[in-house]
Parts: structure tokens; C-alpha cells; sequence
């Protein structure tokens, strides 16, 4: 049996899978009001629980990169997606701050995988021209979880309460493994239900490096010798918060702001993931269609980060001075997660434009650890701020927009293959 654009069906996997991750770690948010009045937990345990599981989440980044290149993508992911599945599942059971705190460690652990995994899968399946496209549709994935679980969580928590919502939501990703285990059968060389054709496209447009199977990957130490590097490292310290504040506090600001509870958060929190969903895929199209016209790689993802960043900043600013109604909030919100998701496709893809499949995971994971790390500073800091205004806040991921897109500007000034310079 053949099976034309196997790889969109690979593709498409890690983008149900990314849906599933997002909805499992969104629900501890969105239903935090309930949870927090039955087990009498505050906003500081709140923000305590949400760095445990960042911490676990940037470990993780590295960890499972390395996991990823040792052990490959199709068992890579049956590994982490066990992990967070049994995580998610095992919530129904959390009683206080160290139960949960536990949980949000191992689903840390797990659902970071998701991301050095994807990024090292598309460099084994896709050409160069397409992995942005393919790196899109991954992170529309997580938009549209952010879209599904707000509405989803809220009518389970309304029917089910919080407890068995989360054994629903955590027997998701366990449900996934069956049909990643069918389609995902073999790589690109020898999957038998791979057409001629499409493997030679595939492999056609790919590094030599890539070719090159019995090639080792290099250690971290050898990657983070290339300057070209330090653009994935710090684009991603600078600019990972901005959609960690609105994934990990959007719920919260809604209650806090304008009093939401569960069911008017559930029905509100979902709009903004609209325009980031339609953002990961417009930018990994955009910058596939400037290649496609003959521009350079560099300036083909050059050119969608800036885009995207001037989106997000414009949006940042207005969303500072507007924003008075949730209404408001929301809806531009929506567009500075569209110039989010519009550049950081792109970012993502930068390790495989840089260097060969087996060292792709590393560096992927560990510019997810470092990017990370900034998040966990700022969710530290949001409870202090926020008890004055969120204003400060919303001026600090602004600011963090043109630093970002500057680190990635200076560090790699042609974005293009340090293995066959």
C-alpha cells in the first residue's frame, strides 16, 4: 500500500498531538477558580504550581532533544506522550500544593518533548522549503488547543467537575499513540508506504548533512561553538513570554480584572488562540512562498520574523492603551498572538536550517530550556506586579519584542547550513 503525502500525515499527527498538550495544561487554569475554592489554594500557590511545572517543562527542553536524536521521533514521542498522559490523568487525584506540584513536574517533563520532537521530525520528513509550513501547522496545534480546551474544560468541568475532567482530558494523548504507531512506521528510507516520488522530493531538498544517516550528532558544547546558534538561544529567552503570559495568566486576568468565573473564562479565553492559530500557519506559508520565488532562507525567515514582530509590538502597545473591556482585551490579543505565531514558526525552524537532523533536537530542546527559563522569571513576577496594575507587565514583553528579533538579527547574519559552509 502507497500512501501519497505521507509526510502531511506525520505532520498532521503532531499537530492533533500538539492540541491534545495544550488542552491537558491549560485545564489546571481554566478551572483554577473551582479548585482553588475546594481545596482553599491561593493565587501565590497558583503561581508556585505554574514555575514547577515551567522548571520541569525547561529541563525537559533539553532532556528530551537529546532523547529525541538517540532514540528517534516515533518512540521519542510514545515515551513523553506516556508521561503526560498518566500526568494529566493522575490531577483527578491532587489534593493540595505538593500533590500538584509532583504532577506538574512529570507533565513538564513530558509535554516538552512535544517540541524538539516536531522540530526534529520535519527536518527528517520535510524539504527546506516546507519545514516552516509543516512548523506552522505544529504550532497552530497549540493555538487550536488553546482554542478547544477553554469551551471544552469549562462544559466538562460544568458536567463532570474538576476531577473527572481531568481523567477525560488525560486519556487523550494515551488514545493518540494508536494511530501514531500505525502511520509513523518507519522513516523516510524505508517507510513502505512512502511513494517513490515523494521520498526523492523529500530527500532532494534537504541539507547533504541530512543524507548522511551513520552521521553522529554533535554534542552541546560542539553546537553552541557556531555564533549562529546564540539566535535560537536568545530570539527565544526574549521572546517565549509573550505567549506563555496569555497561555499561563490569561484566565487569571480575566477573574481578576472582570470577574470571570469558570464558564464566562471558558467562553472568552479561546478567541485570542483564533488568531494564533491562523498566524502559525500564514507565517510558515509566507516565508515557504518567498523561497518558492527565489529568496535566500535567510531572508525568506527574516523577513516573516519581522512582520510578526511588529505585529505583536503594535498589538502589545494598543492593548496597553484600548483594552478597557474584555471584549477589547481579547480580540487584540488575538492579533498580537497571530505576529507571535507568525515569527516563532519560523525561529523554530531555524536549528534545521542550521545544522543536520541528528543535532536539530538538541539544539530545538535547549533553546526551548532557555527560553523557558525567562518565563519562569516572569511568572514570578506577575503576582507581585499584579496586585498594582498588569500595565508594567504588558510594557515588559513589549520591550522584549524588538530585543528578541535583534538577538536573531545579530547572532546569525545569514541564517543558512554551518555544516557545509
Amino acid at each position: 500500500m502507497k500512501l501519497k503525502g505521507l509526510r502531511w500525515w506525520i505532520i498532521g499527527l503532531i499537530g492533533l498531538a500538539t492540541i491534545i498538550n495544550y488542552i491537558d495544561r491549560s485545564a489546571l487554569a481554566i478551572m483554577w477558580p473551582s479548585i482553588a475554592e475546594d481545596l482553599g489554594m491561593t493565587k501565590n500557590d497558583y503561581a508556585l504550581i505554574l514555575n514547577v511545572f515551567m522548571v520541569a517543562y525547561a529541563v525537559g527542553q533539553s532532556v528530551s532533544g537529546k532523547l529525541f536524536d538517540k532514540i528517534g521521533t516515533r518512540m521519542g514521542y510514545v515515551v513523553v506522550i506516556i508521561v503526560w498522559g498518566l500526568s494529566s490523568f493522575f490531577h483527578s487525584m491532587a489534593r493540595g500544593i505538593l500533590s500538584f506540584s509532583f504532577l506538574r513536574v512529570t507533565l513538564g517533563l513530558g509535554e516538552a518533548g512535544n517540541w524538539p520532537g516536531a522540530a526534529k521530525s520535519n527536518a527528517e520528513w520535510f524539504p527546506i522549503k516546507e519545514r516552516a509550513i509543516a512548523q506552522g501547522i505544529f504550532n497552530a496545534g497549540a493555538s487550536v488547543g488553546s482554542v478547544v480546551a477553554p469551551p471544552l474544560i469549562a462544559i466538562l468541568w460544568a458536567a463532570f467537575g474538576w476531577k473527572v475532567t481531568f481523567m477525560f482530558v488525560g486519556s487523550f494523548g494515551l488514545i493518540w499513540l494508536i494511530p501514531w504507531l500505525i502511520i509513523n512506521r518507519q522513516g523516510v528510507d524505508k517507510h513502505p508506504w512512502m511513494t517513490d516520488l515523494e521520498r526523492d522530493y523529500i530527500k532532494s531538498g534537504q541539507h547533504k548533512a541530512d543524507q548522511d544517516t551513520s552521521a553522529k550528532g554533535k554534542s552541546i558544547a560542539q553546537i553552541l561553538r557556531y555564533k549562529e546558534s546564540w539566535s535560537v538561544l536568545i530570539g527565544r529567552f526574549f521572546l517565549e513570554p509573550i505567549w506563555w503570559l496569555f497561555v499561563g495568566w490569561m484566565p487569571l486576568y480575566l477573574a481578576d480584572v472582570y470577574g470571570f468565573d469558570v464558564k464566562q473564562i471558558g467562553f472568552f479565553a479561546w478567541v485570542p488562540y483564533v488568531g494564533a492559530a491562523i498566524g502559525s500557519i500564514a507565517g510558515g506559508w509566507y516565508s515557504g512562498k518567498l523561497m518558492s520565488k527565489g529568496h535566500s532562507v535567510n531572508r525568506a525567515r527574516k523577513t516573516t520574523i519581522i512582520i510578526g514582530a511588529a505585529l505583536m509590538f503594535l498589538g502589545l502597545v494598543v492593548t496597553i492603551l484600548f483594552a478597557d473591556t474584555p471584549e477589547k482585551f481579547v480580540g487584540i490579543v488575538a492579533l498580537v498572538l497571530f505576529g507571535f505565531q507568525f515569527a516563532i514558526s519560523n525561529v523554530q525552524t531555524i536549528p534545521s536550517d542550521l545544522f543536520s537532523g541528528k543535532s536539530v533536537g538538541s539544539l530545538a530542546g535547549l533553546g526551548g530550556t532557555v527560553g523557558v527559563f525567562s518565563v519562569i522569571v516572569m511568572n514570578f513576577l506577575v503576582p507581585i506586579i499584579s496586585e498594582i496594575s498588569y500595565t508594567p507587565i504588558f510594557v515588559m514583553i513589549a520591550v522584549f519584542v524588538p530585543l528578541g528579533v535583534g538577538a536573531i538579527y545579530y547572532f546569525a547574519k545569514e541564517i543558512k547550513s554551518v555544516e557545509e559552509k
